[in-house]
């Protein structure tokens, strides 16, 4: 059964068209096309603006003028990541949806939902005749995923409307009201290599099998880092082999959790064996530390040609013992809220050889002054290695209202709709909303969507249900939205 026929269709038939479109962030060409041809084809004002960004305009329906305008805010890229396995072009290939009893998912990759659906939602809402609403403005930014460029790149006066709604959470019967901030930590080392040892025979060590998953959403979650837990075993090769590094990588995306990396070291040749031992120890270790977590990791070690290169053995030091101490996962959670991250560190990216290292981060939190700690540590950590740290992409949190108009307005709707109350809550992970509200301070915000799990793995998927009771919920709200 194809994912176009799904309930309701409206929604699905344009996921689909999304899903056959490629658009990992920083390669948008092809759907922000698609999108301007959409808003024309209906004969609805379409612009685009230098961060790539894509406004859509649809007047109210009769009767409904005195309706205050309500933007629809989809982010238009999706995080690329695919199992080891999977031989998949994001920029090329379309993703392969499939079906699986209540849930739809991609075929060991990532789907796309976060935040497909919210756009197909926005575009179902450009092309139906029979929905009642005021002015429509539907605004799709560009590349949300790797810094919210196109947040960031909004114009003033542009968007032009009194309401908010981002489509991009992750929980049926949430309401966000609020969201952590974010940074980026970038360090780096530049140096000469030195050469490997006459007689060494290399191993390249690799960790797989892990989850990932989201940074911010899942990072409450206790998943293993394959970047930590590579660097685990590392530290103790050096230590009592005296194994020397000449590369590392692990990690590819700032905000997903590292599901795997692989590291090539070298040895003397005839302790191989010993290696190789402490190689299965480790795996061993990790699958009993992360049981009913993780599902089999796995953890192996194969000979490999020997590198003529090597990294400096006290960069080498420093580099391991750096990323060894560096915090992650979480730091603190909301005193006011104990069951909400509050803070919290992803140790993301890790790319190293014998001539540069290069490590990205990214921290999140709520209150800035923590965010700031947080940031102080690691400058501390790797300073103290002798890496260059630089921060950036610096964005403050989105502070909730809970006196709301359009908040108490939906409320409102959805236990009519559903017979029960909405959680109202704060998120952990970077929406657009604070970005947004900065450039637009007189936006009255709310966040929802359907129920995603695990977005930025592999394991990603939505559920079939939710999108229905999501789009019903939508359409009430934009049919009840508050007179001007």
């Amino acid at each position: 059964m194809e994912i176009k026929n799904l309930q309701p269709q409206a929604v699905w038939k344009n996921f689909a068209k999304i899903c056959e479109t490629p658009h990992p962030s920083h390669h948008l060409a092809k759907i922000t096309k698609m999108m301007v041809d959409f808003g024309q084809s209906l004969g609805l004002e379409t612009l685009t603006d230098k961060a790539g960004n894509v406004l859509i305009r649809k007047p109210a329906t009769a009767g409904y003028d005195d309706r205050k305008t309500v933007v629809l805010q989809a982010h238009l890229d999706m995080v690329p990541q695919a199992n080891s396995n999977v031989n998949h072009n994001f920029e090329t290939d379309p993703i392969q949806t499939l079906i699986d009893g209540e849930w739809v998912r991609a075929n060991q990759t990532t789907l796309g939902a976060d935040n497909g659906i919210g756009e197909a939602a926005a575009m179902a809402v450009l092309e139906a005749k029979d929905l009642k609403h005021g002015e429509i403005v539907a605004l799709f930014t560009a590349d949300e995923e790797t810094g919210m460029f196109g947040a960031f790149g909004l114009q003033s006066g542009w968007i032009k409307g009194d309401i908010l709604l981002n489509l991009d959470s992750e929980d049926e019967g949430e309401l966000f009201i609020g969201c952590a901030g974010g940074l980026d930590a970038g360090i780096t080392w530049k140096y000469n290599g030195v050469p490997a040892f006459d007689g060494d025979i290399a191993l390249k060590i690799n960790i797989s099998g892990l989850k990932g998953g989201h940074s911010g959403l899942e990072i409450n979650l206790g998943r293993g880092n394959a970047n930590k837990l590579i660097f685990r075993f590392l530290k103790e090769a050096v230590a009592r082999y005296e194994a020397r590094l000449s590369a590392v990588e692990g990690g590819n995306m700032r905000n997903a959790i590292p599901r795997e990396a692989w590291a090539v070291i070298t040895v003397p040749a005839e302790i191989k064996d010993e290696i190789v031992k402490l190689v299965e120890e480790y795996e061993e270790l990790y699958n009993i530390e992360y049981q009913g977590i993780e599902d089999k990791i796995s953890f192996t070690a194969e000979e490999t040609e020997t590198p003529e290169l090597l990294i400096p053995e006290e960069i080498q030091d420093d580099l391991i013992n750096s990323v060894t101490a560096c915090p992650n996962g979480v730091f603190r959670n909301i005193p006011s809220l104990p069951s909400i991250v509050e803070t919290s560190m992803n140790l993301s990216i890790i790319e190293a050889n014998a001539e540069m290292i290069d490590i990205k981060c990214l921290l999140r939190s709520s209150v800035d002054s923590k965010k700031e700690e947080l940031a102080s540590m690691v400058e501390s950590v790797f300073t103290l290695a002798g890496g260059k740290v630089e921060f950036s992409g610096s964005y403050s949190g989105w502070n909730p209202n809970p006196d709301s108009p359009i908040l108490k307005t939906m409320k409102e709707i959805y236990q009519k709709e559903f017979g029960k109350e909405p959680k109202v809550t704060v998120i952990h992970a970077g929406l657009e909303c604070g970005i947004i509200g900065a450039v637009e301070p007189d936006l009255d915000m709310i966040s929802f969507g359907p129920t995603i799990r695990h977005p930025h793995s592999p394991d990603e998927k939505v559920n079939i249900e939710s999108v229905g009771k999501f789009w019903k919920f939508l359409t009430a709200v934009l049919e009840n939205a508050p007179k001007k």
